[in-house]
C-alpha cells in the first residue's frame, strides 16, 4: 500500500483553545489510484492535503508512506521525501516569473543534485509529456493559464514522484481549459501515475476513480466513482 493513514487527528492550538481540524481519519491509497478528496471550505481537506504532502504533521495517529513512518522523520528527511516522492500541483501555478518553462521544471532536480545535462533532458521530457516542448524557453508571462498549469504539472512529474498531489488544479482556469487539464490528468493516470486531487467542486471530483468526502473534519464517505467503474 502506498499510503496508509490510521486513526489520524490534527488539532490547532489557539491560545488556550484546542481546535480539532481532523478526527479519526483512516485512509489507504494504493499505487496508481486516482482519488479525489472533496469537501466544503473549512471541512479539513486542506489540512489533510498538507499532511499527505508532508507539509504538516498530525497530532495523533499513524501515516505510512511506502512503508515509512512519516511521523518519525526529522525536517531534513521530510524535505527529501517531499522533493523526491511528492509532485505538487497548485491552483496558482507557483512558477517563478523570470525563469523559462524549462528552468521552472528543472528546479526540483537542482535541489535533488542532478547534473546540468540530466536536468535538461528530464525537464524537456516532462514538458514533452504535457505537450509543451515547443514552449520550453517561454516565460510564464508568455503562456496562457492552461499552459502555465501544464508547466506546473511537468515540474511535478520531473522527479518521477510516488504521487501527484493537486490542490484545486483548475481553480484559476476557465472551464474549457479546466477540462483540458483534467483530460491530461486522465492520461497521466493511464500511464501509471498515482493522483490525489483536492477540490470543492463535484464536477472535478468526478474525473477521479474514487471520491473521499470530508465534512467537519471527519470522513463522511469514501466510495468508488460509479461513473468511472
Amino acid at each position: 500500500m502506498l499510503i496508509e493513514i490510521k486513526k489520524l487527528d490534527k488539532d490547532y492550538v489557539m491560545g488556550d483553545i484546542v481546535v480539532p481540524a481532523l478526527m479519526d481519519i483512516n485512509i489507504n491509497i494504493a499505487q496508481n489510484e486516482y482519488v479525489a478528496i472533496m469537501g466544503p471550505s473549512g471541512s479539513g481537506k486542506s489540512t489533510l492535503m498538507n499532511i499527505l504532502g508532508c507539509l504538516d504533521t498530525p497530532s495523533r495517529g499513524e501515516y505510512l508512506f511506502n512503508g515509512v513512518d512519516v511521523n518519525s522523520l526529522d525536517d531534513d528527511h521530510l524535505s527529501i521525501m517531499r522533493n523526491k516522492e511528492i509532485g505538487f500541483i497548485f491552483q496558482t501555478f507557483n512558477l517563478l516569473p523570470k525563469l523559462s518553462s524549462l528552468h521552472n521544471v528543472e528546479l526540483p532536480l537542482i535541489y535533488a543534485g542532478y547534473s546540468k545535462d540530466e536536468r535538461f533532458e528530464r525537464a524537456r521530457e516532462a514538458l514533452r509529456r504535457v505537450g509543451l516542448e515547443d514552449r520550453m524557453m517561454h516565460k510564464p508571462s508568455e503562456l496562457s493559464g492552461g499552459q502555465r498549469q501544464r508547466v506546473a504539472v511537468a515540474r511535478a512529474l520531473v522527479t518521477k514522484p510516488g504521487i501527484l498531489l493537486a490542490d484545486e488544479p483548475t481553480g484559476a482556469l476557465d472551464s474549457k481549459t479546466g477540462v483540458e487539464i483534467m483530460a491530461l490528468f486522465d492520461e497521466l493516470h493511464r500511464e501509471g501515475n498515482t493522483l490525489i486531487v483536492i477540490t470543492h467542486e463535484r464536477e472535478i471530483a468526478e474525473y477521479s476513480r474514487r471520491i473521499i468526502y470530508i465534512k467537519d473534519g471527519r470522513i463522511f464517505s469514501d466510495e468508488p466513482n460509479p461513473k468511472k467503474i
